[in-house]
């Protein structure tokens, strides 16, 4: 499992910060967490939030930012994890989150205006909906399904507020 901090710049210049948990097994957000203000016990409590203590997972890649604090490592402990440290100024250590990130940038934050914090969870609710159901992930075995012709004309099923779409057959 990875996990990580980005920041996202508001309309009014506001900088929000966003934690992610990824699964690395099926590429799947376990959580995130939109903050203006990070601090030691936020990011204890969202790791709370993420990770069931009887369903954590046994080993927690991350950077080295001291928003996480001394008292990650102790709590990774006591839930049976073991935190593995990537090398100062090194993200590609830590490529599944890191490429994520940049999804998360390319196919959504560059498209859109962020007002605030509500706007920012309710955008990225949105994206991830739309990154686990919908888009493909031909490294994890998902292709698209191809249907027959025959079922009737084809329709575009907007997703992420219309960023991106989803095609299906409807019947005529």
């Amino acid at each position: 499992m990875g996990i990580d901090f980005f920041t996202v710049l508001t309309a009014t210049f506001r900088v929000l910060f966003v934690f992610v948990v990824l699964s690395h097994e099926r590429r799947r957000v376990v959580h995130f967490g939109v903050t203006e203000h990070p601090m030691q016990e936020w990011t204890l409590q969202q790791m709370r939030e993420a990770l069931a203590w009887d369903q954590a997972p046994r080993y927690v890649l991350r950077d080295r930012d001291a928003i996480y604090g001394n008292d990650s490592a102790a709590m990774g402990g006591d839930m049976g994890m073991e935190e593995v440290l990537i090398a100062p100024r090194s993200p590609w250590q830590n490529p599944f989150v890191e490429r994520l990130v940049g999804s998360i940038r390319r196919e959504c934050l560059d498209h859109v205006i962020v007002w605030n914090e509500r706007s920012l969870r309710r955008t990225l609710h949105s994206y991830f909906s739309y990154y686990q159901r919908s888009r493909t992930h031909l490294a994890l075995a998902k292709p698209r399904a191809v249907e027959p012709s025959e079922q009737g004309r084809v329709v575009a099923i907007p997703q992420v507020g219309g960023l991106h779409h989803r095609y299906q057959h409807r019947a005529a």
